[in-house]
């Protein structure tokens, strides 16, 4: 049986000490980590995960929130003698902002040598995408990241995962979660409008046409996290938590 585990499921700023974001499908012919964030390292060896038996992440967008624990799971691999290769998919630039990234943290890693490869797929949105033990639908949110952002379809063990990544709401998003068996949503603030940001209360307005049975809002401020705290449960509405295991 698939299964969805938030290693991270914060915003940027460490509201209520969350990981950054970072989930994992399990389950299929091998694991699939949806977004990376600075924090991921961390949030696996909380968890007890193995970095080197992570073989395939997909990137929403290429903030470090989202993106920017990559340069260290191919650092800890280089260190650990990691010998399964490792392949990325993200947004059209994410292998120049991987190598950006990479020397800036760490100078000259970027071309070290390694006992493993590192793969980048460019995902064009509207095109299905073939990767590892998934096929990945990839749509554009409206998010400003200096390249393209994302929201993602994963099918992978014959099941779907919709993915917002961080965005306004755009009807874009009714691409990928029409029909999916869960739909991951960004939730970061109550109600007032942020650009380039899901308010909870769009969401829940827009729950008749998302056509999901499952939506789990994650990526939330502190207002976010209180109110999840002291509120009713929702129909047809859950609120993630680092930690948190779903049947998919």
């Amino acid at each position: 049986m698939a299964t969805l585990r938030f290693l991270g499921s914060g915003d940027a700023f460490a509201s209520g000490g969350r990981f950054q974001a970072c989930v994992l499908l399990e389950g299929g012919p091998a694991p699939l980590m949806v977004d990376c964030g600075a924090t991921s390292l961390h949030a696996m060896a909380r968890a007890g995960v193995d970095p080197g038996s992570i073989g395939h992440i997909v990137v929403s967008h290429l903030h470090g929130d989202h993106f920017g624990g990559i340069p260290f799971i191919v650092l800890h691999g280089q260190f650990n003698r990691r010998q399964q290769d490792l392949h990325i998919a993200g947004p059209v630039g994410t292998g120049e902002r991987l190598v950006r990234a990479m020397e800036v943290l760490f100078p000259g890693s970027a071309t070290a040598t390694r006992r493993f490869a590192v793969h980048v797929t460019e995902l064009v949105p509207g095109e299905p995408a073939p990767f590892g033990p998934a096929v990945v639908h990839a749509v554009e949110a409206d998010h400003a990241s200096g390249a393209p952002s994302l929201a993602l379809r994963i099918d992978y063990a014959g099941r779907s995962l919709a993915y917002s990544g961080d965005t306004a709401w755009t009807d874009a998003l009714l691409d990928v979660t029409s029909g999916a068996d869960l739909f991951v949503c960004e939730g970061y603030v109550r109600e007032r409008r942020v650009p380039f940001h899901l308010a909870f209360e769009t969401v829940r307005e827009n729950l008749p046409r998302i056509g999901c049975a499952r939506v789990v809002v994650t990526h939330m401020n502190a207002e976010m996290l209180a109110f999840t705290a002291e509120t009713a449960p929702i129909s047809g509405i859950m609120f993630a938590h680092d930690g948190l295991v779903l049947d998919l």
